[in-house]
């Protein structure tokens, strides 16, 4: 993964500086010098006075004429950037790969092939408003519209920074109510928007209400407030959360340039306070497609005990074009990670299906080949080898092994997919339109189609 020789490398890092209070801090920008500490390190400052327009975009970096046109546009996505985070822009190149994923470019109006709204088909998979159920156990549940700033590949962002599409009481108690009625539901991921932008108080209350239901077994956050607002993350926030255990928190860190001392300090709070973290990036042409530059971000992650989880392609999602990258992109990177790095900082790869199919994990073929009682395969050196199956067949005794687990088998039906086709749950799984395509048997000359003494089961 060296760089070749021809390559040139200047380094274009932020050096932290010491405070008064002896912590490195992130330099702010000089637009920014006679604000008081207290005052910038109050989260709620920061989202009192986040940055959105041209005017006051521009006492921080130096807009070009495309993102001027990005900032003016009709049907604009809503733009709003903490001062916090409009320290680590790059003031003098626009592809920056923090700049670029924050201030809107002219080009976010251009549309592109397989441009969608709702790129995963959430709105036909949602019960009630605001509660997702696309999998056999688990939910998504938004709470609120509202970011600390606003990512410019936002997969809602058909509905993502609309007040007027915000989240209420009574949305609440029907997303609660549904819960309280579909046991199969063990996990419940809270996301939005972002659940840490919401009032503590109802925050808090969610999470009460969730733990209160006995077959939710574990809650799950989905949060970008610690990257846009770190300040956020306070030792009362701290204390509420690990009321809720077990409580996980997945973070959204797209570049290493994004992990600050005040990042790093957010984390180990949370840390701290039992909470596991896992990292959710997504792959970003101009941001964080190269090798290299995933290889810095994920060993920073693991330094701040954060897990990379998931690495994901970017959606289908309108404004987000010039962002895309191949897929071959990715497993690029997943190749340049595995073996050249610990396992546990490799995220999975993930393609989310359009339509509503869900996470695919997509990942560089190490099977070669497969014979008789034997596959071939390769590591990520590229040394091929056999490993050889056992001779004797395969039995399992399935009755005797479920004697030594808690719960049985969840019956999830013709969800349970591709899994019950080798369990033998079901036979077949059929496109849509496929009985009625396929419906040319006739009813009559019963006689003349031979003998059954058993009815055939193709479901």
């Amino acid at each position: 993964m060296a760089l070749a020789p021809t390559t040139t490398w200047t380094k274009a890092v932020i050096t932290p500086e010491t405070r008064s209070d002896e912590l490195e801090y992130t330099p702010r920008p000089p637009f920014y010098a006679d604000v008081p500490d207290e005052k910038w390190n109050d989260w709620r400052w920061q989202m009192s006075h986040r940055l959105n327009s041209i005017d006051e975009l521009e006492q921080v970096v130096n807009l070009t004429d495309e993102e001027r046109d990005g900032l003016t546009g009709d049907g604009l996505f809503r733009v709003d950037i903490t001062p916090y985070f409009a320290s680590l822009l790059e003031p003098d190149d626009p592809y920056g790969p923090v700049r670029h994923q924050v201030i809107p470019k002219g080009r976010e109006k251009a549309g592109f092939d397989s441009m969608m709204a709702d790129s995963l088909n959430e709105d036909a998979h949602s019960p009630v408003p605001g509660l997702v159920h696309r999998y056999p156990d688990r939910v998504l549940m938004l709470t609120t519209t509202q970011c600390a700033s606003y990512c410019r590949y936002c997969t809602r962002s058909r509905v993502v920074g609309d007040p007027e599409a915000n989240f209420g009481r009574a949305d609440f108690d029907r997303q609660i109510e549904y819960l309280q009625n579909t046991p199969q539901v063990r996990d419940v991921l809270l996301s939005g928007g972002d659940p840490l932008t919401m009032a503590p108080k109802m925050l808090d209350d969610i999470l009460s209400r969730l733990r209160a239901i006995p077959h939710i077994e574990i809650v799950r956050i989905g949060s970008r407030v610690p990257i846009f607002l770190p300040q956020r993350i306070t030792d009362e926030l701290c204390d509420m959360l690990r009321q809720y255990h077990p409580l996980w928190i997945n973070i959204h860190v797209n570049h290493a340039r994004e992990i600050t001392p005040e990042l790093s300090r957010a984390l180990s709070k949370l840390a701290d306070a039992g909470i596991p973290l896992g990292n959710q990036s997504v792959l970003l042409k101009g941001v964080n497609d190269h090798p290299a530059v995933q290889l810095e971000l994920v060993h920073k992650l693991v330094k701040n005990r954060v897990r990379p989880y998931y690495l994901y392609q970017c959606d289908l999602v309108q404004g987000a074009g010039h962002f895309r990258t191949p897929v071959s992109v990715g497993l690029e990177i997943i190749e340049a990670l595995r073996g050249h790095t610990s396992g546990y900082a490799v995220p999975t790869f993930i393609v989310d299906a359009p339509g509503g199919g869900g996470k695919v994990p997509v990942m560089p073929e190490y099977v070669i080949s497969r014979g008789p009682n034997r596959i071939v395969i390769r590591n990520y050196e590229g040394f091929i080898t056999t490993y050889t199956e056992p001779e004797e067949v395969y039995e399992r005794d399935d009755a005797r092994m479920l004697r030594y687990v808690d719960t049985p088998p969840r019956d999830e039906g013709i969800q349970q997919g591709v899994s019950g086709l080798s369990s033998g749950t079901h036979m077949t799984i059929k496109p849509e339109g496929w009985e009625s395509t396929h419906e040319r048997g006739r009813e009559e000359d019963i006689h003349k189609r031979g003998k059954r003494n058993f009815m055939d089961d193709y479901s």
